[in-house]
């Protein structure tokens, strides 16, 4: 006989709407059930939020999500309600009377889940207030910003160790897209999670191509990617600094493209208007620092651009891992100059950190200049900083795998570039930047060069062989290897410990030569990837995919909350695909969820076939019968609860009014159907009951999970700077 679903099971079917866990998640779900503290790593859309949304509906309490993101709380609490999840946040943003009743439903045992930023957390008054509820569990949302050398640090988050010291015997459970080997033993350590279990997913992300382009008027650069691969996507682009985002966004929108900026120096409403436009709206751009992005969630991101290099391999991965969250083909493309070099290793010298602030840095940026000056597949060099292999050297889906590029000795070239440093400074007394350097290799006489008599020099004129790019490229490649380095505020170039072995010729030095960009979508009105959606689906069908995507963006826009929250693309490519007809029907389709059935299910059919379509009056499926269904067989018959079932009907029977689970609520369903909104005989569910259950799950979970949190920092956390703005090379 068929063993009966554990608890988790039913939560994950009829709140989530799958049929199966993917990778880990069961094993850490189940972990954290029975009560143990683990420590997750999982890439962007890898369906983090589960493995803490689903141990919090099965163990009895309210679980308490800490989570940095305070501007997107209310985003967060409002598409889970719409999964009929009973959700409410704490945060400073709040006025008394909404405060006072969401602390009231904790109390009153009346939520499912609780968010809480780490500053809020660290106040007493909230800590008196968690006390007098039952907690289920504490996850730990972005562990990475407990690293103090991490690319995200948030001080708040070194007082969370005290949630062991004062709720022993409440699990936790960590969580993080992006962390080194280190980064994770930092995380165990600063939250006393030293006995937690480790769980780490793959960091591949197959479907994001990865572009790194040498800077050649980078502006011109990006609206070429815009306009010739991504016309009408939406898409993210990132800057170093605040004015560098507003130029950006104006040139954009000079040149017809829809482009939003975001930085800490804006206005907190206007931040807050952006940002809730670029999630609600289709095919907006924005131009933002990298305070924008943790926690947005939109899936359909096409791109990911960086017009400046980043400091860390974490943040370009956790940057990039914004794109794609779908599984559609997307773009992570990057200019990449020796300005930006130059820059970085300035920003570091001249930081207020100490020696080992300053170390760590410069380790940072070196694993980054090594991803951008690599040979080799940079989806390999990639997933080895994280400490994972790749089957195979070419991932056929990043330029240097695509197209390949050549590799050349350097090393005359770089001993000629060195030997102009050291010339410069023995002889003359003298340090300047690279231009004057390589103005002296060429033989260009300048008036810099006529006023320092650099033409008397011995090695004025011995570069000839190289055009300008090609040094400042030999200039770029010496810097990341560490055999030259920048000082003061001018950047002058400085010879280093490693300089003597290239000059020696006892280290040798080789470059790529770069190839043409590669490009994989021809110019079209709309790219490849937005066309994506539509491409297995006959003529028909797609015009049904386009009416029900204009149905999801004006119920959206009507009920204020992001379109992707109310249907995913995939799950409106399924419906046109099928055409149901009745609202059975309807509810076999991967995505459709009992809450959503009842919300919109008749509005779907009303687009489909007009109003006054016919909807039945029978209850939606089970999984079996939709199983059963998507194979033309007939559904198999219930089983009989066995003596097995026994522990996870005891664990299933909570009531409702204070945590109910999936058998509970599945009992309600049997009894009785929701019926469509707008409906005459529409009357609420039980709170928390049969509205937060049911649809068609998909026939695997590799399909985006719709709410996976995480990643934005609060209003008035400021990460962003303006150093002085990079020339465009």
């Amino acid at each position: 006989m068929t063993s009966p679903p554990t608890p988790a099971y039913d939560v994950l079917n009829r709140v989530f709407g799958y049929l199966d866990f993917r990778g880990q998640q069961r094993e850490i779900i189940e972990h954290v059930v029975d009560g143990g503290d683990a420590l997750v790593l999982m890439p962007t859309g890898g369906g983090k939020s589960l493995c803490y949304q689903i141990p919090a509906l099965v163990r009895p309490g309210t679980g308490v999500v800490i989570s940095p993101l305070i501007a997107l709380m209310q985003d967060q609490v409002d598409a889970l309600r719409t999964l009929g999840v009973r959700a409410g946040f704490l945060n400073s943003a709040q006025d008394y009377d909404e405060r006072r009743l969401v602390e009231a439903e904790f109390v009153n045992g009346e939520l499912d889940l609780l968010y809480v930023a780490p500053e809020g957390l660290g106040v007493a008054a909230t800590q008196r207030l968690l006390d007098r509820g039952k907690i289920s569990l504490f996850a730990i949302d972005e562990a990475h910003c407990v690293s103090q050398w991490g690319h995200d640090f948030r001080p708040d988050y070194l007082g969370l160790s005290m949630l062991h010291e004062r709720w022993p015997d409440v699990p936790r459970i960590a969580l993080t897209a992006t962390a080194t080997s280190a980064t994770r033993e930092e995380i165990a350590t600063r939250l006393r999670l030293d006995d937690a279990r480790h769980f780490t997913a793959s960091f591949d992300r197959p479907n994001i191509q990865y572009r790194i382009v040498p800077k050649n008027e980078p502006r011109k650069q990006l609206l070429d990617l815009l306009r010739t691969e991504h016309p009408g996507d939406s898409g993210i682009i990132y800057c170093l600094s605040r004015a560098s985002v507003e130029k950006v966004a104006e040139f954009l929108n000079q040149n017809g493209i829809t482009a939003l900026p975001y930085h800490a120096g804006l206005d907190n409403r206007v931040r807050a208007a952006n940002q809730s436009r670029f999630l609600r709206e289709d095919g907006l751009v924005m131009v933002a620092t990298i305070a924008f992005g943790m926690g947005i969630d939109k899936p359909d991101v096409r791109f990911v651009a960086h017009l400046d290099l980043p400091k860390s391999v974490e943040g370009y991965y956790q940057e990039t891992g914004r794109a794609g969250r779908d599984g559609q083909p997307s773009t992570a493309w990057l200019a990449y100059g020796l300005q930006d070099v130059v820059q970085q290793r300035k920003m570091i010298e001249s930081s207020d950190g100490d020696v080992n602030f300053r170390r760590n840095a410069s380790k940072h940026l070196d694993a980054m200049l090594a991803l951008c000056e690599t040979v080799s597949c940079r989806r390999s060099e990639l997933l080895a900083y994280f400490g994972q292999d790749q089957s195979g050297d070419n991932c056929g889906n990043c330029d240097t795998c695509l197209a390949p590029p050549e590799s050349w000795d350097a090393t005359v070239a770089a001993q000629k570039l060195l030997s102009t440093v050291l010339r410069l400074q023995r002889e003359r007394g003298q340090k300047f930047g690279a231009g004057q350097s390589i103005d002296i290799l060429v033989g260009k006489q300048t008036d810099k060069i006529k006023q320092f008599r650099h033409d008397q020099l011995s090695v004025f004129g011995i570069g000839t062989e190289l055009r300008e790019t090609e040094w400042r490229g030999v200039v770029r490649k010496l810097l990341a290897a560490g055999h030259l380095a920048v000082e003061g505020e001018y950047g002058t170039l400085v010879l280093t410990e490693s300089s003597a072995e290239v000059l020696r010729g006892q280290a040798k030095v080789a470059m790529r030569r770069e190839v043409a960009p590669v490009k994989t979508r021809a110019p079209k009105q709309r790219s490849a990837a937005a066309a994506a959606p539509t491409a297995d689906l006959s003529p028909a069908a797609t015009s049904v995919f386009e009416r029900l995507r204009a149905w999801r963006g004006a119920t959206a826009k009507e009920q204020g909350m992001p379109a992707y929250v109310i249907f995913h693309d995939a799950t409106l490519r399924a419906i046109a695909a099928l055409n149901p007809t009745t609202l059975s029907e309807l509810g076999t389709v991967s995505g459709v969820g009992q809450s959503k059935l009842a919300k919109f299910g008749q509005q779907v059919l009303d687009t489909l076939h007009g109003d006054g379509a016919a909807a039945d009056a029978a209850p939606p499926p089970s999984p079996a019968a939709r199983i059963a269904s998507r194979f033309g067989d007939d559904p198999p018959p219930s089983p009989s609860p066995s003596p097995a079932a026994a522990p996870a009907a005891t664990a299933a029977s909570r009531t409702a009014t204070t945590h109910p689970t999936a058998a509970s609520r599945a009992a309600a369903t049997q009894r009785t159907v929701a019926p469509a909104v707008g409906s005459s005989s529409a009357r609420p569910a039980p709170a928390g009951a049969g509205s937060r259950f049911g649809g068609a799950p998909p026939a695997h979970a590799d399909e985006a999970y719709p709410f996976d949190f995480s990643e934005e920092p609060p209003d008035d956390f400021d990460y962003d700077f303006d150093p002085p703005p990079p020339d465009d090379n």
